[in-house]
């Protein structure tokens, strides 16, 4: 009986007693997430549990479990007050060259030539006004050119007085001296104006300035030594041409050459081809000339004799270089015989440098090849037919345009 009470009362304590072990061990157990535990061979193995969907309006910044209190949390990156980067440019599109083609610079030049006319009547040299763009037609090389740009010019003057002073004789000194003294008294205030002399050397005796009368204080000075100058008798005027072309040059705009000796060259080192080559190539600049021989050619007209002829000759041939000078730049040639003539042959100079009509237009031949274009310059009316004027009477007017016969091209530079 003692036995039996025994195992009853062991049994009803197993009893009492196993709740309580199994909460303990159950209180024991971690805490570990059913997709992480290695299953039992030796036991049923149970279907998977579905992972818990995080909560969407909680849910991290980040990736990772939907609640920071399990096994494994990643933690909330803290928030950036910086901007999101900016998502890169794509490349620029790489051009290249063909196999064996180098790279190549195209530059577009479009020239422009400006040529400035006179028209002048031929019995009084007048200055013709009143004419209109559409009576101006200008042919290049024969080709006639479209006028772009059209304006009557009358300002101020870039001049030099180019003049020889040399030991040949007393009448071309004091005629020289005359046709420059001339020229200064009809000056502008806003002028710039030069003084040159030469014999066998050029002599810059005043440079370019507004001061007209320190032009003429040095035309005095000279005046004053012309009895016993301290000259040569032998004349360098090529060269004399050649550098004040090179000096003017480099002064923009345009520019005037007064051109006032006998003409006679004797010991140039250029030749007559070479400066007649030179004052082609000039630009902007137009060339007047005074023969100072006038009175001599006069009077030794039809001396006979070897010697009248052979300086005859010689005269002849200066009258014709100093024409060519003036004819090719756009200029005039002037001879006076005497003195009485120098105030209307230099207001004619005057009023033909401050007064031309200046045309501009872009020359159908647009290459810079340095060659010589020919230009010729006519007037035409409303019909296109060659311009005629008259007087109050209706006589006709003869009249001559003044320009420069050619132009040289730029050379393009490679």
């Amino acid at each position: 009986m003692t036995t039996a009470r025994q195992s009853v009362s062991a049994t009803q304590l197993f009893r009492i007693c196993l709740p309580i072990v199994g909460f303990a061990l159950f209180a024991l157990t971690p805490l570990v997430p059913a997709w992480s535990q290695t299953p039992d061979p030796s036991q049923k193995q149970q279907q998977p549990q579905p992972a818990p969907q995080p909560d969407q309006s909680t849910a991290p910044d980040a990736g990772g479990p939907g609640a920071d209190n399990g096994v494994i949390a990643i933690p909330k990156k803290a928030p950036s007050d910086e901007p999101p980067a900016a998502a890169p440019a794509p490349p620029a599109p790489v051009v290249k060259n063909p196999e064996g083609m180098a790279n190549m610079n195209v530059r577009i030049d479009v020239p422009e030539v400006t040529v400035d006319v006179g028209v002048l009547l031929e019995k009084t040299g007048q200055f013709v006004p009143g004419l209109k763009p559409s009576n101006f037609k200008v042919y290049e090389d024969g080709v006639e050119q479209k006028v772009q740009g059209f304006k009557r010019v009358e300002a101020p003057i870039t001049a030099l007085l180019l003049c020889e002073y040399a030991a040949r004789g007393m009448v071309f000194r004091m005629n020289m001296l005359n046709a420059a003294w001339e020229f200064t008294q009809q000056l502008r205030p806003q002028d710039f104006v030069a003084l040159e002399t030469f014999d066998i050397k050029t002599h810059i005796d005043v440079d370019f300035t507004q001061e007209h009368r320190e032009i003429q204080q040095a035309i005095q000075q000279l005046a004053q030594e012309s009895y016993s100058p301290a000259a040569f008798s032998e004349t360098d005027i090529y060269d004399a041409l050649y550098d004040a072309l090179d000096r003017l040059d480099r002064i923009q705009g345009q520019k005037y050459i007064i051109l006032v000796a006998t003409g006679i060259d004797t010991l140039s080192k250029l030749t007559l081809d070479k400066i007649y080559k030179r004052v082609k190539e000039s630009r902007d600049i137009t060339i007047y000339t005074v023969s100072t021989t006038g009175l001599v050619e006069e009077l030794s007209g039809g001396r006979m004799g070897m010697g009248a002829s052979i300086r005859d000759m010689t005269l002849l041939q200066a009258d014709n270089e100093m024409r060519t000078f003036a004819q090719t730049t756009g200029g005039q040639w002037f001879k006076p015989v005497f003195q009485g003539e120098l105030p209307d042959m230099v207001r004619n100079i005057n009023a033909n440098i401050r007064a031309k009509y200046e045309l501009v237009y872009r020359p159908s031949n647009a290459k810079q090849d340095g060659t010589y274009r020919k230009l010729q310059v006519k007037l035409v009316d409303d019909e296109g037919n060659p311009l005629r004027m008259q007087d109050e009477k209706h006589k006709p007017l003869k009249y001559d345009i003044i320009a420069r016969d050619g132009y040289r091209a730029k050379q393009e530079v490679e």
